[in-house]
């Protein structure tokens, strides 16, 4: 028997509703609104409870990675079956971003939400986005590629980037499957300890209403629903554009490859829920792998595109980089064309590809596409600032979205779906754990 990720859930149907994750989830991020309206002082102190359940999730996320990778890679028997999915995954993160970024281009320049407002750059505090600009400077292309190379094997799970595990975890695996009879007894030890593992994700995931609950307090306490309403075009176009790209694209993209988006959001809506509570994709990621496997895809599929997915197919950032660019142009009358436009297109499609799933970091990313860009001024981005904490939940649900439907989309065209478990999961049948971990096929030895 192997364990699962399965093995830290017990089966959802048969929890009352008050037990099960999202109705939880969804009345702490009701509570969360009402006591930062109401109590804003209060509600901005709370701060510490969303922060410290982000950083419980991170504490997990390398091990659950490293777990993942390792043992789903050390069980195929085909060792070039590694580099077919990681080249059709990247295949279909840079098709679907770079289709984000130019949807967004499009409906700024149909819409131009920052058209009308005439604002001076010099009259704008740039020192309000002095510390985002010093970080974008930090990113480079040559950087960020060796980057991924962690210097030490401890520092990378020490420092919890997620590229740096997923880097030595991929060639931990390859290794594992390469010595053969000789490392089974390795791998029998990280089957065994995943079981634990897992059931320490879910004993954290009990605290998720918590960190959604001081979230949202401390967004509408310190920044007020009243404080957006003179930037309310630029946030209403984008939730709107990106809720067309999930319906539109992400839905034609669902229904050619033979499932419903529909369904497969209401499979993963505890996880979809905890997102929009912390703003934080990496919060829900360790539960991401765990429906995805449940549902029938195999864990060498998700151990390797949805880690990679949290860096490089960011759908809900790219269309926020470009939507958000144009308004800074359109609103300090700042004039861009065509050539203009394309430029920041491709340097939107470069600096995107290091922005990990936290909150924050697309603010960082459109510093570093203005900071190449110098037409658009980089003063701009304090117009956003403001707002820029109301726009991360989109982005953050947006990019999170985007990687479960690419798990799914790779692992059928790997033909390493089932596909009987997929259609049972998506109807609200999961198979309950104990079976789960009983169906499993044991690795390739």
């Amino acid at each position: 028997m192997h364990a699962s990720f399965a093995s830290a859930e017990e089966p959802v149907a048969k929890r009352p509703f008050y037990r099960q994750l999202y109705v939880q989830v969804l009345a702490a991020i009701a509570a969360g609104i009402l006591l930062g309206h109401f109590y804003p002082e209060l509600g901005a102190s709370l701060k510490p409870l969303g922060d410290a359940f982000i950083k419980l999730v991170k504490m997990i996320i390398a091990p659950v990675i490293f777990l993942t990778v390792a043992t789903g890679i050390a069980g195929m028997s085909d060792l070039k079956k590694v580099g077919r999915v990681a080249g059709k995954a990247m295949i279909y993160f840079l098709t679907f971003s770079t289709l984000a970024l130019i949807v967004g281009l499009i409906v700024s320049n149909i819409v131009q939400p920052g058209s009308g407002m005439h604002i001076d750059p010099a009259s704008l505090d740039a020192k309000a986005v002095h510390d985002y600009t010093e970080k974008a400077h930090d990113q480079s292309i040559i950087g960020f590629l060796m980057g991924v190379i962690p210097k030490t094997i401890v520092g990378a799970f020490a420092e919890g980037d997620i590229l740096q595990v997923l880097f030595f975890s991929i060639l931990f695996g390859v290794s594992l499957a390469m010595v053969g009879d000789k490392a089974k007894p390795v791998t029998d030890l990280l089957q065994a300890v995943m079981a634990p593992m897992f059931k320490l994700v879910a004993i954290l995931m009990k605290a998720a209403p918590i960190g959604a609950f001081g979230a949202m307090a401390f967004t509408i306490g310190k920044y007020g629903i009243g404080s957006i309403a003179n930037l309310a075009m630029l946030m209403g176009t984008f939730y709107v554009t990106s809720f067309l790209f999930v319906a539109v694209v992400l839905g034609a993209v669902a229904r050619y490859n033979g499932f419903s988006l529909l369904a497969l959001l209401r499979y993963i809506k505890e996880e979809l829920l905890l997102v929009l509570g912390t703003s934080s994709s990496e919060a829900a990621l360790p539960g991401l792998m765990n429906k995805m496997e449940r549902a029938g895809c195999k864990r060498s599929v998700v151990g390797l595109v949805i880690p990679t997915g949290y860096s490089f197919n960011l759908d809900g950032t790219n269309i926020y980089m470009t939507l958000a660019a144009l308004f800074i142009a359109q609103a300090t009358d700042t004039p861009l064309s065509l050539g203009d436009q394309v430029l920041l297109l491709l340097v939107a499609m470069l600096s995107s590809k290091g922005a990990a799933g936290i909150t924050g970091a697309g603010f960082i990313t459109l510093a570093a596409t203005l900071s190449v860009v110098p037409t658009v001024p980089v003063a701009g981005m304090a117009l956003i600032l403001g707002i820029d904490r109301f726009m991360s939940e989109c982005r953050a649900i947006t990019n999170f979205i985007g990687n479960a439907v690419a798990t799914v989309v790779v692992a059928r065209w790997e033909n390493e779906l089932d596909v009987e478990t997929f259609n049972a999961a998506l109807a609200g049948n999961p198979q309950p754990a104990q079976d789960f971990i009983d169906a499993r096929p044991v690795p390739a030895e």
